[in-house]
């Protein structure tokens, strides 16, 4: 299912993708194809892992509404394997109705979550826990790495389509999606970097300060970077129109030399769905490099998405009601 790379192999045990898919295993019980394709840079599988365990997973929050914000982003990203991967979720936390409900397009009937879901298509600010805006932020990249790497369909033969298929498979994860975790686990695989202001004091912090070092772009010029960037602010962090021109535009500012790498960049951060072998095979690297490269280019668009929700803004709105962490 994974597509342009090549991952390390699941039952790898030794170096950081071993302690990363070890820690997955314990967690979930297998390891997802999102976190095999990422798997060639070791550092942005870790970091990915840890900003998801400790936003949705081992946050204060109920996982039911973390899963609300989860779906309705992958909705509004247009990314079908995370779509159906936490409608899946819902079902296993029982909550059955709500997952198909989202995943067609329809409004929750709680007011909760469908303020909840308002939220996280949305994209504005609002005082809510850290744990849920960690998750809102998780999936934005999740998302674009997910629809760049990996395959429509969760299931084979694209059984995922079938709610009673969806159903059975959530029946099967019930236990595992509903166990309480322990914050901090995924804190021993990532470097201590400096957690951004809404974040401090909760695990989320540092795990998305590591996903932001992993994602430095290191492989653009100071001026590709900013190009990316800019576009990203253009259409703000949203799906682009029809056709090349919002791509190219950008592109002919650029050395030539330059493009392919860019033009990869840009499609991870605003419609990773259309990359193909095309765009991948005009900037011949390792796929560590490529892992990178896309991560950057997601996380342009994290970036922008942070700023505009983050409640340590100016203007913050109130936090939709009864939305806070439970017990």
């Amino acid at each position: 299912m994974t597509r342009f790379v090549t991952p390390v192999g699941k039952n790898v045990r030794t170096g950081l993708a071993g302690q990363v898919y070890a820690q997955v295993k314990a967690e979930f019980g297998f390891v997802g194809e999102l976190f095999t394709a990422v798997s060639p840079a070791p550092e942005v599988l870790a970091a990915t892992w840890a900003l998801l365990r400790e936003s949705l997973l081992a946050g204060p929050s109920r996982r039911t509404d973390k899963e609300v914000i989860a779906l309705g982003v992958s909705v509004a990203n247009r990314c079908p394997f995370c779509v159906d991967a936490h409608t899946v979720f819902l079902h296993g936390m029982g909550e059955h109705a709500l997952g198909e409900a989202i995943a067609r397009g329809e409004r929750p009937a709680e007011p909760r979550h469908a303020l909840l879901l308002d939220w996280a298509r949305r994209e504005r600010a609002a005082d809510l826990p850290v744990d849920q805006v960690g998750t809102a932020l998780a999936f934005h990249f999740v998302n674009r790495m997910a629809s760049a790497l990996v395959g429509e369909n969760l299931l084979p033969w694209g059984m995922d389509s079938s709610p009673f298929v969806r159903r059975a498979a959530g029946r099967a994860m019930s236990r595992t999606l509903r166990r309480r975790r322990v914050p901090g686990l995924s804190l021993t695989l990532i470097p201590r970097g400096c957690a951004p202001s809404w974040a401090e004091g909760s695990p989320v912090g540092p795990a998305y300060a590591a996903l932001r070092a992993a994602a430095t772009g290191e492989a653009l010029s100071r001026t590709a970077r900013q190009v990316v960037r800019a576009a990203v602010g253009e259409h703000d962090a949203g799906h682009p129109p029809p056709g090349n021109r919002w791509l190219e535009g950008p592109l002919a500012a650029l050395p030539e030399r330059e493009r392919p790498a860019t033009r990869l960049a840009l499609l991870a951060a605003l419609a990773p769905y259309l990359i193909t072998e095309r765009e991948v095979a005009a900037w011949p690297v390792t796929d560590a490099e490529l892992v990178r490269l896309l991560a950057f280019g997601a996380f342009a668009a994290v970036e922008h998405v942070e700023r505009a929700i983050t409640p340590s803004r100016p203007g913050t709105a109130p936090a939709p009601s009864n939305a806070t962490a439970s017990p």
